[in-house]
């Protein structure tokens, strides 16, 4: 479970966030939408540790997380939150196994386990035959499902992505987004996603709504 509360935040004197409180949980598909300049792609960084509230508290199953020490907090980042972004940043010198193993490896796990877990992911994102190409061999939905299959290598609490389907065409975009449907059924997966696409919102568990800062609906 994700809980927001009271979340306000501002660059300089543009206020971004107004005393923003939810409720998120783990094994949902919820989306995050709004018109551009909202406040979403910030909540969604704050809430997976990488920017800092002016204001408020971040509970991961009734941890706070503000406050922690930043060794500690990629550490715990690393281990219990998946990203997923518009972009997929894959490297492009790296197969896609090699790419999916890496949060892990950045982790110290065994590269061994990892490996074994990596092959089972990208089969389930249905990347089995292509597992040994690199980045620049794949088309631009196979490259963010390798970015899910990462996202997923650590095992995490939640994975919080960024318009993820935005760079996609509507065929590979709708493919991503069952992927995420899937997931959520069969490996209780939660996800937590920021999102123009229209569809996408109308078929997650929860959509959430921001206007101005503030929360409406959801």
């Amino acid at each position: 479970m994700l809980e927001l509360q009271g979340i306000s935040h501002a660059f300089g004197t543009l206020n971004v966030l107004d005393d923003v409180s939810l409720s998120i949980p783990s094994q949902q598909v919820t989306t995050l939408v709004g018109p551009s300049g909202a406040g979403k792609s910030t909540l969604l960084h704050i809430a997976g540790t990488l920017l800092a509230p002016k204001s408020g508290q971040v509970k991961w199953d009734g941890v706070s997380v503000v406050g922690m020490k930043e060794k500690e907090l990629a550490k715990w980042r690393n281990e219990s939150i998946g990203f997923v972004f518009q972009f997929h940043h894959l490297l492009g010198e790296l197969t896609a196994l090699e790419n999916v193993m890496l949060p892990g490896l950045i982790g110290n796990r065994s590269s061994e386990a990892l490996k074994k877990r990596g092959q089972e992911l990208l089969e389930k994102v249905g990347l089995k035959e292509r597992m040994s190409h690199l980045p620049s061999q794949l088309s631009g939905g196979e490259q963010q499902r390798v970015a899910v299959a990462r996202a997923l290598i650590n095992q995490p609490k939640m994975i919080l992505a960024d318009e993820p389907s935005g760079n996609l065409d509507t065929k590979n975009a709708e493919s991503l987004h069952q992927l995420f449907f899937d997931l959520s059924e069969h490996e209780q997966q939660g996800f937590l996603i920021v999102t123009h696409n229209e569809e996408l919102a109308k078929r997650s568990h929860r959509n959430i709504e921001l206007r101005d800062g503030r929360v409406f609906g959801g």
